[in-house]
This record gives structure tokens, C-alpha cells and sequence, in this order.
């Protein structure tokens, strides 16, 4: 299980970013919400599902991220230098936390969602779940709770109950991500 972090301060690809913070408690989300805006890097991101091609990561793209409180996914919204947006991508996670610096992080359960903006579906790494389990990497525990978390969520989508895809485009138009707050108390730890 890899641990990833919101500001991708590891990410070679990247050479200049702009990383916000931001914790929300409203009665739409209660949780942090980032913003990774790519203002230079070495090469464009480029991705294919389902025959479709295209650039998720370039010069001008904004990423605005969701860890939705309690929940063992999370939600990232790729904008393209336009405003377009391009895909939304879902990471099962196991957990979520935040650094000492206010930085958001997950525990990547293998399990991913991708939703194109035409609104094709596409489950991915099933198998590297499946390799997970048999090398002991999770357990039985983890591998069904990324399972009935992914089923859930695909549940929402074909039932047009997933909030993100709205709340997202919303608040991408809206500079919604502007300042670093933290949550009351300026506590951190596990989400």
C-alpha cells in the first residue's frame, strides 16, 4: 500500500505547482478540498481509456482534490488550461490523514475509478487488488472494503447521486480553493 500526499511534492514530472489547502465543514462536505495548479514541467501526463487518449497533466492544468471526511475514497477533478474539465479520478483508499504541515494524504487501496467528462466508467486495477491479496500486501478486510467501496461509488454514479462531479465544476468556477485554513482546533491527523 502506497501512501500519497495532495501537494505531490515527489512528483519529478512537475518542475513549478501551486498547492491550497482548505478544510471544509458545510452541509455538502465536510473534509479537506485542495487545489494543484502545474505552472511548468518536464512533459505532458498523457492517458488512455477505453481507445480515448489524452493529456492529464500539463502546463496550466489544475487538479482539485476531495477527502471527503471518514470516507476511503477520494476525488480528484483534472481541468485542463482551458477550464475544461478533462476526467475525474477516484482513489480507493484504505485511510486518509493530514501532515503536521496541513498537507492531506491517503493510503491507496489499488482500486480506481475514472470518469471521463462524455461520462464513460472505467474500473481499473482489479488485478493489482487481486496481486495485493495474494502476496499478503492487505488483508481480507481491506480487499472488501475496496470492493464494496468502489461498488458503492460505481452504485452513486449510475444513479446520478455522486456529488462530486457538480460540486467540483462549481467550485473550479468559482476559485473556490483560495486560502490555507485549517480544521477547527488546527487539529490534524486521520480523517
Amino acid at each position: 500500500m502506497k501512501r500519497k500526499f495532495g501537494d505531490r511534492a515527489n512528483w519529478r514530472r512537475v518542475t513549478q505547482r501551486q498547492f491550497k489547502s482548505k478544510y471544509v465543514d458545510s452541509e455538502s462536505f465536510k473534509g479537506y478540498v485542495t487545489s494543484y495548479t502545474i505552472h511548468a514541467l518536464k512533459d505532458p501526463l498523457w492517458k488512455t481509456y477505453g481507445g480515448h487518449t489524452f493529456r492529464v497533466a500539463d502546463k496550466g492544468y489544475v487538479w482539485l482534490q476531495y477527502y471527503p471526511k471518514g470516507a476511503h475514497y477520494v476525488v480528484t477533478a483534472m481541468f485542463d488550461e482551458q477550464g475544461s474539465i478533462v476526467e475525474w479520478y477516484i482513489d480507493v483508499c484504505k485511510t486518509q490523514g493530514v501532515t503536521d504541515q496541513g498537507v492531506p494524504w491517503f493510503d491507496d487501496l489499488y482500486l480506481d475509478i475514472v470518469v471521463l467528462k462524455n461520462g464513460e466508467v472505467f474500473l481499473l486495477d482489479e488485478d493489482e487488488l487481486d496481486e495485493a491479496l495474494a502476496k499478503g500486501l492487505i488483508t481480507v478486510r481491506d480487499y472488501d472494503m475496496a470492493t464494496e467501496t468502489a461498488n458503492q461509488i460505481l452504485q452513486a454514479i449510475r444513479e446520478q447521486k455522486f456529488p462530486y462531479f457538480a460540486m467540483s465544476l462549481e467550485h473550479y468556477r468559482s476559485g473556490y480553493v483560495q486560502t490555507d485554513s485549517k480544521p477547527p482546533g488546527g487539529k490534524h491527523g486521520k480523517v
